[in-house]
């Protein structure tokens, strides 16, 4: 009975152990499709970003004055700089290995992830207004050769840029709202662990 007994444990130790594998590659794998979707859309819009960036760069004697030079330079630098930190630091919260450590571990490393992702959001909100801004000009210059501020007093482009402007603000927060609910949504996932 003794020895019957011994194997009924060494058994359930085993399907617990099995069990609790199961659980954490599932976590992981909720916990990854979290980032999943959200990745591919800071990807595509990194190839957009990139390809503007390219095409300012190959236009970019077109800028014949010093503050549209500037505001093409700063262009550039946005469009090349942000979503490369964007897309590194949501990889790094994406490939968090949850099996690697413990529940402790996990949440000191997701909570310095979400800071960055978050951080790098936040100054997102304040520099696409600003990037906006400085675009309009440049591209103008660009495509029709004019520079806005040397043209004629014509509101209608004022008019544009303004509306766009609130929709660009009022866009980057509802962005924003969105990332802290998928890094609180993640977060959740984590915690479930501790259950």
């Amino acid at each position: 009975m003794k020895t019957l007994w011994q194997e009924m444990s060494v058994k359930v130790e085993k399907q617990q152990i099995v069990t609790d594998q199961l659980i954490m590659q599932m976590t992981q794998q909720k916990y990854s499709n979290k980032f999943s979707k959200l990745f591919m859309y800071e990807a595509s819009g990194a190839v957009v970003c990139y390809i503007m960036a390219v095409f300012m760069l190959v236009n970019i004697g077109k800028l014949d004055t010093w503050y549209l030079l500037t505001f093409g330079i700063l262009c550039v630098a946005f469009l090349v700089i942000l979503p490369f930190f964007t897309l590194q630091s949501l990889n790094r919260i994406k490939r968090l290995q949850i099996s690697n450590y413990n529940y402790k571990e996990i949440l000191v490393r997701f909570a310095k992830s979400k800071k960055r992702v978050l951080l790098l959001q936040r100054l997102g909100l304040y520099i696409s207004p600003l990037f906006f801004l400085i675009v309009i000009p440049v591209m103008n210059k660009m495509f029709n050769n004019k520079d806005m501020f040397q043209s004629g007093a014509n509101a209608f482009p004022w008019v544009f840029v303004s509306v766009f402007f609130v929709f660009i603000i009022l866009f980057s927060r509802w962005g924003y709202g969105w990332y802290k609910n998928m890094t609180k949504s993640a977060e959740n996932v984590l915690n479930e662990l501790d259950e």
